[in-house]
């Protein structure tokens, strides 16, 4: 009878713990022939639209992972660890003030035979009552959201400036960093990445070079109108304006879920920089301007 009794007793305080989980009729947690079962088992990302899907049989996605979500404490079928429950994470105050559920998130190689879950992050909170409906509406648009963000594309600097020589080669390269930002889509926390991958340069006479992974980099002033990868040299005079736009590649995640690869690249561009390009003379004087500093073309005389 203490045995039973036991029982009985582990089973109230289970329930009790799990009484804030399942107060909301509207997320998906109940128990199922199988066991217990929250929202969706696997997700891959569809190469056509982006989108995160359910996958169809034998389908391969561009992450060589496949992710999924269980509660936190959770120890499969009907069990949870006892323990764990008391120290659960908390998940209230949401982005639209609603409760949510705590779960871990799981990871595991796609298509490798024998491949087994293994825990990626967590815990964390989910707050929508469907997330698996919800991930593929964010997919579908982080692509615009990241577009949209002030990303900077980096500081353009030339070597001779502001002025430089008309036929010489004159050397730019580019400072650009990765940078984060936290945004909220569809009442969702989620993380964006943005790591620069590509240089498109523009220097404002016609002439474009990239997009290419170099960013170039400085030269001592002793070796200025060397070529580089990332110098051009101007055939005629006058101010033009350079422009360098940074193509960055992204990730996101969704409150603090896995990283997620962002489709495509998003292009920003830096203010312009305006160069002016001036002409050399040469000419040929007899005079010594140490023996007479007003000859014609010595410093400080008129030309």
């Amino acid at each position: 009878m203490r045995v039973v009794a036991f029982k009985v007793l582990c089973l109230t305080m289970l329930f009790l713990v799990m009484a804030p989980l399942v107060a909301r009729a509207d997320i998906s947690v109940g128990y199922e022939d199988r066991g217990i079962g929250v929202g969706a088992d696997t997700w891959i990302r569809d190469e056509n639209t982006g989108e995160l899907v359910k996958p169809e049989p034998g389908a391969v996605g561009t992450d060589p992972n496949e992710y999924k979500y269980e509660l936190q404490c959770h120890l499969g079928g009907g069990d949870f660890d006892t323990p764990c429950l008391a120290r659960q994470l908390e998940c209230k105050n949401g982005p639209d003030g609603e409760e949510g559920i705590p779960v871990m998130w799981l990871s595991r190689p796609r298509g490798v035979p024998g491949s087994v879950w293994a825990p990626h992050s967590g815990p964390t909170c989910l707050y929508d009552a469907r997330p698996e409906d919800l991930l593929p509406r964010i997919a579908a648009d982080i692509q615009r959201e990241f577009q949209n963000l002030p990303v900077s594309a980096g500081s353009v600097t030339a070597q001779p400036s502001p002025h430089t020589l008309r036929g010489a080669e004159t050397n730019f390269y580019a400072e650009s960093v990765e940078q984060q930002f936290d945004i909220t889509m569809f009442g969702q926390q989620v993380h964006v990445v943005a790591t620069p991958v590509q240089y498109t340069w523009n220097y404002g006479d016609g002439t474009v070079f990239g997009p290419q992974p170099s960013m170039g980099g400085p030269l001592p002033q002793d070796r200025w109108g060397e070529k580089t990868r990332t110098s051009h040299a101007y055939g005629a005079t006058g101010d033009f304006q350079v422009v360098l736009t940074t193509s960055f590649q992204g990730t996101y995640s969704v409150n603090n879920g896995p990283a997620l690869p962002i489709p495509g690249q998003g292009q920003f561009s830096a203010p312009p920089q305006t160069i002016s390009v001036w002409r050399s003379l040469t000419r040929n004087y007899a005079d010594d301007c140490n023996a007479n500093p007003q000859g014609q073309g010595c410093p400080g005389t008129a030309r």
